[in-house]
């Protein structure tokens, strides 16, 4: 039996099986992704949480033992970062390409760890992987400082709205755990992100060496100039983001369901603020006003609801809401539009074209799109803006962007579930960017008289036929 089977066993037959599962569902969740430059040991270090705190099953020791003697690379070290680098083409290159995801749990909490790729092709996973992250832990290799690579990430972290790093400056066996080269990085990503919005009280700095284990899980008596807890630990004590309630209600509608004549629910998730049975409320974009008949849930009936619960709304009026609209407080400040400035990272291998029409998708909601303008590119390196008329695979601008019809759209930092979208590309079907809301615009009126028959045919041949590329005439 293993070390985590055993301990699982003496904890259950210690608190009994009820009191063990109520006890795990109610522990604390902390998402977390592992970032920076190729190679700096982002797979290795999971690997190590997992090995030293046992979370390691026997079967899974054995395959690792197995898989070591073939694709290993850790010389006569036990290569932990096999037990994450699933694929194929990882195992035989040495590097993360996917995004891996792994669960584990310690007595105070649980954590999903995502595991990020640091080539810069890979770019895209990696913003798949931040955008759901509480804590950002940025690997640095002691040998080569702060690179490329751990720039862009951690801007990409830093626009994705995660407010807590940890930067593990990693392979300090191979510098004999010198002390100066852990304060030279530490001082050159201390001026890096003084360009960013990153607090540096925020920024928790630990030298480890995840091959070896120091600072990991266990302290190390080779770094007497640290003394903060191990990297587990730093974790373990790291505050969750919680939902967010200080913000408005916002309830985008996922499905509308009428199982039968006496019933009409709306469900989706509440994003933020709550909601009560009775309260007043309006459906955006059309403005219409009801108020909360009930909260229906899979357990019965909710008198309210708060930011991150699933939940059935019904209302006391029949009026129009569909699929996409937003359910919002009737003295709501929010305001709809068909225009947008936002952040987006272009993850496609074709080339951004200005005025393209690109499918988007805000929330539940999904429409047509044109970037129209870049405003300005920016560069991680240096952060200075630049000027371009196209963007390619991974690169980062402030665009602007012209919606066919108006959405309710948040700034990112206010929302993240309602200030973030994705643009899809109609032919393929790949997402091709991701975005952060950085404006919401004035919208922008059509100035053209079309017939009511020609803007329903219009928006029939783009929707079914958009290999044609026909153009939106209410953009003319």
């Amino acid at each position: 039996m293993t070390d985590l089977m055993s301990a699982t066993v003496n904890e259950v037959k210690e608190l009994g099986i009820d009191t063990y599962l109520e006890t795990h569902q109610n522990k604390s969740l902390l998402r977390m992704l592992t970032c920076g430059s190729v190679d700096d040991g982002k797979s290795t270090l999971i690997g190590r949480l997992l090995h030293d705190s046992h979370q390691i099953y026997e079967d899974q020791l054995a395959a690792l033992h197995s898989d070591n003697e073939k694709v290993g690379n850790a010389g006569e070290e036990l290569d932990l970062a096999l037990l994450v680098d699933g694929l194929q083409a990882e195992r035989e290159q040495g590097i993360t390409i996917d995004v891996a995801y792994r669960y584990f749990s310690t007595k105070k909490r649980k954590f999903i760890i995502a595991d990020t790729p640091g080539h810069e092709q890979y770019t895209r996973n990696m913003v798949t992987g931040a955008s759901t992250s509480d804590v950002a832990i940025i690997l640095v290799d002691a040998r080569y400082g702060v690179q490329v690579q751990t720039k862009r990430h951690s801007f990409i972290c830093d626009s994705l709205g995660i407010k807590q790093f940890v930067v593990a400056i990693n392979k300090m066996d191979i510098v004999d755990f010198d002390e100066t080269v852990y304060n030279k990085i530490k001082a050159d990503y201390i001026k890096f992100a003084e360009q960013l919005n990153i607090d540096e009280a925020d920024i928790k700095f630990i030298p480890i060496s995840a091959l070896k284990g120091d600072n990991v899980v266990n302290a190390s008596t080779k770094t007497p100039y640290y003394t903060d807890k191990p990297l587990l630990e730093l974790l373990e004590d790291s505050p969750a983001a919680g939902a967010n309630t200080d913000f408005e209600a916002r309830f985008p509608v996922q499905y509308v369901i009428r199982p039968n004549l006496n019933f009409r629910g709306f469900q989706g998730t509440l994003t933020s603020g709550e909601i009560k049975v009775g309260d007043a409320v309006k459906a955006l974009p059309s403005g219409k006003v009801s108020s909360i008949k009930e909260i229906v849930t899979f357990t019965g009936n909710l008198d309210q609801a708060e930011a991150g619960q699933a939940v059935t709304l019904t209302l006391n009026d029949e009026i129009d809401i569909s699929r996409g609209d937003v359910i919002v407080s009737a003295n709501s400040t929010a305001t709809v539009s068909n225009k947008l400035q936002a952040k987006i990272v272009w993850m496609h291998d074709e080339p951004l074209i200005l005025g393209k029409e690109y499918n988007i998708k805000v929330a539940s909601k999904k429409t047509t799109v044109r970037v129209t303008k870049i405003d300005h590119t920016i560069d991680v390196n240096t952060l200075k803006q630049g000027q371009a008329d196209s963007l390619q695979l991974n690169e980062i601008a402030i665009v602007t962007l012209d919606l066919s019809e108006e959405v309710l759209a948040d700034i990112y930092s206010n929302n993240k579930e309602t200030g973030s979208f994705i643009l899809i590309d109609r032919l393929s079907n790949l997402t091709i960017a991701a975005g952060m809301v950085e404006q919401v615009l004035n919208t922008e009126k059509s100035e053209t008289n079309f017939s009511e028959f020609e803007l329903e045919f219009n928006t029939l041949v783009r929707k079914h036929f958009p290999h044609w590329q026909a153009l939106d005439i209410t953009k003319l």
